[in-house]
């Protein structure tokens, strides 16, 4: 296993004026109230403040930030634009973080061949806008797509709305250009769309920065449809829409995207947001969009709200309108952030169950939400089984983390139990590492370790994410982790 013993105290300040040589003084961020700013991702359940934040703008001055660290035996973590919800961009102690939000630059478009190059600092939606005059989208998603970035994508493999026709983002990524944890700038994959060789694209895709950091990446765009319907179905049981998602992939149609909210996101949404679209009294609504060809998608609208109704669904609207069908989406979107509204905090998973396992599922959450005594909100992509349950409870309750911790742990446990997975696209990170061993064999997790001591032998990328340690895992694990890190902020 590769782990990093709590470094000892070393003098910056040296390192420092190296970093400064490379990006310049305004390139490097060293104040302590300046640091709070980095100190955390989107999970905020964890806290620790980095010794150094760098600023690069290219790959060469990645590579020489690494480099740097690679000599002086420094630990380093990237971050793109910190929206990650599982703590993979979380800093250790004593650590530098590279953030690669300045390297925002679209480099290429391509619209004969299909693809982009864009930097690892660019914003999901900036890819879509910056090639819909063309015709084309960027099919991957994700909820936060107004402020996450591409590289963060990239490493932790992101989905999205879209993802259950289009693929996450392993299938739209062709290349990329990565700087190694020893500073070496390397090329993998390429422009075309099939490369010989090993695939060293998609051990790179999702490997969540402990392989190096990707400075280029070569995307693959798709053309915007021809025809694209929303229909929005509510149901008064959540299992009868969950039903209605199986027999609509049965059918053999793949919609472009569907969507289960229940009864606590709609009015959460509603009253965030105010579509004036989900009704309040709904157990669950149902969001399906059909794309294709215009005689296609009418076939296919008729025949999946014949299965919604069979399945009880009360009313169906449809939307065919693009500003109808974003109002429809909207809340979906907002929804995360909606649970503000009804909770001081909330703590998300990320589990993946097979789609017959759906109904099974939601009644066990449920029955461990009153286990457990707090409410869930379940907000995910129904068609392929990936789930995010909102764990709402108060943070400022000594003791509730770890509670909502445990409840989130025996619902990843319930995830794996029906054959599933305990991450579908936010990454392990440091919150879930804990759980490989629920999918893996002690022989698989030892081969993926020979995986990343490849690229990075010295475990200078990222440490401590992404596979579990005994100093991480286990019952001693908090004690070891205070006695050991003692500026590590636990909220």
């Amino acid at each position: 296993m590769l782990t990093l013993t709590p470094p000892p105290q070393r003098d910056w300040q040296p390192i420092i004026r190296e970093f400064e040589a490379v990006l310049g003084e305004d390139g490097v961020v060293r104040r302590k109230e300046e640091l709070l700013v980095y100190e955390c991702d989107g999970l905020t359940s964890y806290k620790q403040r980095p010794a150094v934040v760098t600023l690069p703008r290219t790959t060469e001055q990645v590579a020489a930030v690494v480099k740097i660290c690679d000599r002086h035996q420094v630990p380093f973590v990237a971050r793109g634009s910190g929206t990650g919800l599982s703590g993979g961009a979380l800093p250790i102690e004593n650590s530098v973080l590279i953030v690669t939000a300045l390297m925002k630059q679209i480099l290429e478009v391509d619209f004969e061949n299909q693809r982009v190059v864009v930097q690892p600092g660019v914003i999901n939606n900036w890819v879509t806008q910056a090639v819909s005059g063309g015709g084309f989208f960027y099919a991957p998603d994700p909820s936060s797509q107004i402020i996450c970035s591409i590289g963060g994508n990239v490493a932790e493999n992101s989905g999205g709305v879209h993802c259950l026709k289009y693929g996450v983002t392993t299938n739209h990524v062709l290349g990329l250009k990565v700087v190694t944890p020893d500073g070496s700038i390397v090329d993998l994959g390429g422009k075309l769309p099939e490369m010989p060789g090993y695939d060293l694209t998609g051990v790179f895709v999702g490997s969540e920065g402990t392989l190096g950091i990707a400075t280029e990446v070569t995307l693959r765009i798709v053309k915007v449809p021809e025809a694209i319907h929303v229909l929005l179905a509510d149901f008064t049981s959540i299992e009868a829409a969950g039903q209605a998602v199986s027999d609509i992939i049965s059918s053999g149609i793949i919609p472009g995207g569907m969507e289960m909210m229940d009864n606590f996101s709609i009015n959460a949404v509603e009253d965030v947001v105010g579509t004036n679209a989900y009704p309040r009294d709904a157990a669950a609504i149902l969001l399906i969009e059909l794309d294709g060809l215009e005689v296609e998608v009418a076939a296919n609208s008729q025949q999946v709200a014949a299965i919604c109704r069979n399945n009880g669904a009360r009313s169906i609207r449809t939307a065919t309108d693009p500003e109808e069908r974003l109002t429809l989406w909207k809340g979906r979107k907002a929804a995360f952030a909606a649970m503000g509204k009804i909770s001081p905090d909330y703590y998300v998973q990320d589990g993946v169950i097979p789609r017959t396992k759906l109904q099974y599922v939601l009644q066990e959450i449920e029955r461990l939400s009153q286990q457990h005594g707090y409410r869930v909100a379940n907000v995910f992509h129904a068609g392929d089984g990936n789930l995010h349950p909102l764990i709402l409870y108060n943070n400022a309750i000594p003791g509730e983390l770890e509670k909502v911790e445990e409840l989130g742990g025996d619902i990843l446990k319930l995830c794996v139990r029906v054959g599933g997975s305990i991450s579908g696209e936010h990454g392990i990170g440091a919150d879930k590492k804990c759980y490989m061993p629920e999918m893996f064999s002690e022989t698989d997790l030892e081969t993926m370790q020979f995986v990343r001591s490849v690229f990075n032998p010295k475990g200078l990328a990222n440490p401590d994410k992404l596979f579990p340690t005994p100093k991480t895992c286990g019952e001693a694990a908090r004690s070891h982790a205070h006695q050991a890190f003692p500026t590590l902020e636990r909220f």
